[in-house]
């Protein structure tokens, strides 16, 4: 869809809005048109003393009628044209934020969101006005000409009328010629403005970071640098702009010579009076509004047609993971994969490799392994981030892919491995899968995932403003609350991604004994655990080793001990690990 089309399409949506602006415009160009006709009439009136006393004061009191007419219908054309424009806004700015959440994992590892957040801000401002102020401009101005041409040449002499369009034709091939230098420059801008906002993005985001690096004062040069580059961009793009001016000004200058020298010689062939010349004059000087208004509109549009066109792709992108299930989630589902393979974009061998297992309801599964086996990558596959290359994935006997994605996802209590918590309260943050939940059940599960204790020695306890990203908490808290979260949201089937490595052994102890004691309550709820630390996994029904990719080990604790592989050599390990430090 071209930005023309866009804008077509949102005008027949609002036309009552935009017919409502147009009559009000037409009006006002109407009162614009008339006034000098009417100041030429009063001059010629006082030039041959018919105008006096009450008839004059008539006469000026219509001028004065028709300005203060002029001024409520601009303010009632900005009250509809703008109000119209700026649901356009509000429409593309949530286009953009739904069709970035029902985006995957792989939409947002090509895109930047420094860059994201740009399109929602200076692109969407920019499509907005072209669809607000260059259609009123366009209207208004083309409007006004078509009446001062009218006037000039119909109303007041036709000769002086053709003589000043003289100079027209070269002001529109000087317009032409800005406006592609205008478009190249609002797309150089918009682009440097991303880059400036994803810098800004990345150093908030990671400003302890480069504070503990002593990598601050060098961020803040490259801040500066490309804050420069934005800000000659900008400059070069209203530059541009600005030579529409000089181009109306040269016009509308050789236009006024021409007009006075050759409306002079027929006042003096008396074949034109001086109150015609004077309305004629006035009517070149409302063409400045015309031709300024030409400018402005060939400026919006090219600035709209750059935003439109990095716009238009993310709004158009195919979904990464298409969502065509029809199937509700069954209730207690046993979890199965069958020789189940996958490989990330570009990646040089695949991340998992025939993957079979089985989880019943209610038993517990251990992923383990070295880092990069690909345990993260199999959950991600549960919760359908991923689409499998080869093989099945299975809930209750159906298809994932199958099941409404919404609903496939609410069945799964999810604690990634670097937890998210948004800007706000603790309690909120716990209740964010529940919002109804009452604070005893808040509080129940923040003394289920060993966190209780610590919110409570917070300055305002569980209204704790826990700030952007959790940020005023410890990674241990940050991932005790995320995991008080999870068990909030009553999902049968818990997903803990190395959610226990930021907690002492004896956190997680208590932490995983809850977890054993709540399952026994609630005898359908299943949980997976992928852990670096064995003492996370080693009361598991079943421990699953990848290694590369693919299942090397398989069996409870002990049967893995007993086997004396990968496990065993890592148990072995992290036990004299743990002596040592006790020691």
């Amino acid at each position: 869809m071209t930005l023309h089309a866009l804008i077509a399409g949102f005008v027949r949506r609002h036309w009552r809005s935009y017919a409502a602006a147009a009559v009000m415009l037409a009006s006002i160009a109407m009162l614009t048109v008339w006034i000098p006709r009417q100041v030429g009439h009063i001059v010629d009136g006082l030039a041959a003393h018919r105008l006096q006393g009450q008839a004059l004061l008539i006469e000026l009191g219509r001028l004065v009628g028709a300005g203060l007419l002029i001024y409520l219908l601009r303010v009632g054309w900005r009250l509809q044209l703008f109000a119209a424009a700026y649901q356009l806004g509000r429409e593309l700015r949530i286009r953009l934020y739904e069709r970035m959440t029902l985006q995957g994992p792989a939409f947002f590892q090509r895109q930047r969101t420094g860059d994201l957040m740009a399109l929602a801000t200076n692109d969407v401002d920019a499509v907005e006005m072209a669809v607000g102020e260059a259609l009123l401009a366009a209207f208004d101005g083309s409007l006004t000409l078509i009446l001062v041409l009218a006037m000039m040449t119909l109303g007041v002499d036709w000769r002086l009328g053709l003589a000043a369009l003289l100079p027209f034709p070269l002001m529109a091939l000087a317009f032409w010629r800005i406006s592609e230098h205008v478009h190249q420059a609002w797309k150089a801008s918009l682009e440097r403005f991303s880059a400036l906002n994803q810098h800004a993005q990345d150093s908030l985001a990671g400003v302890r970071t480069l504070r503990a690096l002593g990598l601050a004062e060098r961020a803040g040069s490259q801040f500066s640098a490309l804050a420069d580059h934005a800000g000659e961009a900008a400059y070069r793009a209203q530059r541009w702009e600005a030579a529409y001016e000089p181009a109306v000004g040269m016009t509308l200058g050789l236009a006024v010579a021409i007009a006075l020298g050759l409306g002079g010689w027929l006042v003096a062939q008396q074949q034109l009076s001086i109150g015609q010349l004077t309305s004629f004059t006035m009517y070149l000087g409302q063409l400045i509004w015309p031709m300024f208004a030409a400018g402005w509109v060939l400026s919006l549009l090219e600035r709209g047609r750059a935003a439109w066109a990095r716009l238009q792709p993310v709004l158009e992108a195919p979904l990464s993971l298409q969502d065509h299930g029809r199937q509700t989630m069954p209730a207690a589902a046993d979890v199965r994969l069958n020789a189940v393979s996958f490989s990330y974009p570009q990646a040089s061998r695949a991340a998992l490799q025939d993957i079979a297992l089985e989880l019943r309801p209610g038993q517990t599964l251990g992923l383990v392994g070295p880092t990069g086996a690909g345990k993260s990558t199999l959950l991600r596959l549960l919760l359908r981030q991923f689409e499998p290359a080869r093989g099945q994935v299975l809930l209750g006997g159906v298809p994932a892919g199958e099941i409404q994605l919404d609903l496939l996802r609410r069945a799964m209590a999810w604690v990634p491995q670097e937890p998210f918590l948004f800007s706000a309260s603790i309690a909120d943050n716990i209740a964010l899968a529940r919002p109804e939940a009452s604070r005893a059940e808040v509080e129940q599960v923040a003394r289920l995932a060993a966190v209780h204790e610590d919110i409570l020695r917070l300055p305002q306890g569980y209204e704790t403003q826990v700030g952007e990203r959790g940020v005023t908490l410890s990674g241990g808290q940050r991932q005790r609350v995320a995991i008080a979260r999870a068990l909030l949201s009553q999902a049968p089937l818990l997903l803990l991604d190395d959610a226990l490595s930021a907690v002492d052994t004896g956190t997680e102890t208590q932490i995983l004994t809850h977890l054993r004691e709540l399952r026994q309550q609630q005898a359908g709820r299943s949980l997976i655990v992928v852990a670096h630390r064995l003492s996370s996994v080693m009361d598991a029904d079943q421990i699953i080793v990848l290694r590369h990719g693919q299942i090397s080990e398989r069996g409870s604790h002990a049967e893995l001990l007993a086997l004396g592989g990968w496990y065993a050599a890592q148990w072995r390990y992290q036990q004299l690990e743990a002596s040592i430090d006790a020691g």
